[in-house]
């Protein structure tokens, strides 16, 4: 061949890759309301920045068939590029490939640019949208899931991983996601399960739809398996731009900062009333939130699961922190099962990638119940614990109102490490409730009370003044200050310039043994 016809030949081949599984499959993508891999990839990353690692890769099966069938690429389309001027590894299923299906050569593909993410210090972003394992391919394919799922766990910790479910994944195609950080899916078009609707008829005779087994609406709300459900493709590329920006590129560096635009002494006084004086009345802790982070800065994770808990990315005079909160308009802020799962999850990924935690307290303990029993709240209550407990981050916590039994001591307390602890003139710290104290108390005097409410009342009342205040914690050093509520913000801002040198090192181990 001469020069010329080699150099027709190279972009032939490349642009054969660039067409995927051709035309009408990509035309038939588009009728699903759904991009390609590589129109994900251009729209996602910063314009002409995209590296494409692998283009020419192609499968060596000769079963079935398929070795008379050519693919260049294999289905998936691997590189780096730039996000707002910083350095992401990126990987795309392509669907109109097999479906998307995953052989050797597409996890070879992967896993290539899984270890220069990790060997450079940059996140890895997976769009996924695959059928799951080639089955042409046997135990291959199922080797290059195995090799996947292991960069995920040593990438764990060390460089954000981040999902988005764009299509119908299944088996394989979910365990890796569901290793990764953060999972976004899009409504109407994604799925993720470990089986589909056809086999579980099959095996167990129940019949259930795609959105109902593993739709976005049941994956964000009720399994907690996804934390970002946007109405389109778009949307949740732009989320997850906007998330990376809270984000540092490794564990070794700090989360950048922005130049900040909100007034760092910004005192809200609209905060005072936040809290109301009937001690049992809900109100909205996002109230609290936006009136102390800069303005509009809160980004919330997992917002339709475990609605009890808020957590969540925001800026303190442009610094990120992760943000822990309870709820007290979802089940009075209660803590269960659920919401120790979703808080130790996101105080473990914070405390990781060297982002401060800012944790505001209103809860009135733990979920009680027999389900709750059952379900092991005794073990995942302790999640958060241990979470909390062996951060190394600056923690700072505000208690509004409600800090009752064991969940003050969970919710980011003096006692497991915090470094500043605050509480507002509202704030009732104590064993229980001044109802529970008092029918343990003072049974007996209530059994021989004439006016038996009035005396209820009466004593808890006189509870309330004697302990369900933030001074006697304060007394203790507890409680490091009692604050005016529009005080807050510039005291945080205070202390996190003072708390970013903080270093704490744990005792010599392999690591500890989080109660799983």
């Amino acid at each position: 061949m001469t020069r010329e016809e080699d150099i027709e030949d190279l972009r032939e081949r490349k642009e054969s890759a660039r067409k995927g599984g051709g035309d009408e499959r990509i035309e038939a993508q588009h009728d699903r309301g759904k991009m390609t891999a590589r129109e994900r990839i251009d729209y996602f990353l910063d314009d002409d920045t995209f590296v494409e690692i692998d283009a020419l890769r192609e499968h060596r099966s000769t079963k079935f068939d398929m070795a008379d069938k050519e693919f260049p690429g294999d289905g998936v389309v691997t590189g780096y590029g730039k996000v707002d001027g910083r350095t992401v590894f990126v990987f795309a299923h392509d669907f109109t490939v097999l479906g998307g299906s995953l052989g050797e050569a597409f996890a070879q593909k992967v896993c290539k640019v899984m270890d220069k993410a990790m060997e450079t210090g940059a996140p890895i972003i997976g769009l996924n949208d695959s059928a799951g394992a080639r089955i042409q391919e046997g135990v291959d394919a199922l080797a290059g899931y195995a090799d996947i799922f292991h960069r995920n766990q040593l990438a764990s910790g060390v460089v954000p991983q981040i999902s988005a479910i764009m299509g119908p994944c299944a088996g394989g195609a979910v365990y890796s996601p569901a290793i990764t950080d953060f999972i976004f899916m899009v409504e109407e078009t994604s799925h993720m399960f470990i089986t589909g609707p056809d086999v579980i008829e099959t095996v167990t005779g129940e019949e259930v739809t795609f959105d109902e087994l593993g739709g976005a609406a049941t994956h964000t709300g009720d399994s907690g398996v996804a934390h970002f459900a946007p109405a389109a493709e778009e949307e949740a590329l732009d989320d997850i731009r906007y998330l990376l920006s809270y984000l540092p590129a490794n564990n070794a560096e700090d989360p950048p900062r922005i130049e900040p635009w909100d007034d760092p002494d910004r005192a809200d006084d609209g905060l005072r009333d936040v809290v109301p004086q009937a001690p049992q009345k809900p109100y909205d802790m996002h109230a609290v939130i936006d009136g102390v982070v800069d303005e509009e800065s809160f980004f919330e994770v997992a917002e339709r699961y475990a609605r009890n808990l808020l957590t969540g990315f925001a800026r303190l005079d442009g610094h990120a922190v992760g943000v822990v909160a309870n709820q007290p308009r979802v089940n009075a802020g209660t803590l269960d099962i659920d919401s120790s799962l979703k808080g130790s999850r996101f105080v473990r990924f914070c405390d990781a990638f060297n982002i401060p935690l800012l944790t505001f307290v209103d809860v009135p303990g733990f979920m009680p119940g027999k389900d709750q029993e059952k379900g092991g709240i005794i073990k995942h209550g302790a999640k958060l614990l241990y979470a909390y407990s062996e951060a190394t981050v600056p923690l700072m916590t505000v208690i509004t109102r409600k800090a009752y039994g064991g969940a003050y001591d969970v919710m980011s307390s003096k006692h497991v490490g915090s470094d500043v602890n605050y509480a507002w003139p509202t704030a009732e710290i104590a064993v229980m409730g001044p109802e529970g104290a008092v029918n343990i108390l003072y049974d007996d005097e209530l059994d021989a009370a004439e006016q038996v409410e009035e005396k209820r009342q009466e004593l808890i009342d006189e509870y309330r003044e004697e302990f369900a205040n933030p001074y006697t914690a304060a007394e203790r050093g507890f409680v490091d200050d009692v604050l005016e509520p529009p005080e807050t913000r510039s005291r945080l801002i205070g202390d996190l310039e003072t708390l970013r040198s903080k270093r704490k090192d744990h005792p010599d181990r392999k690591h500890g043994n989080i109660p799983l």
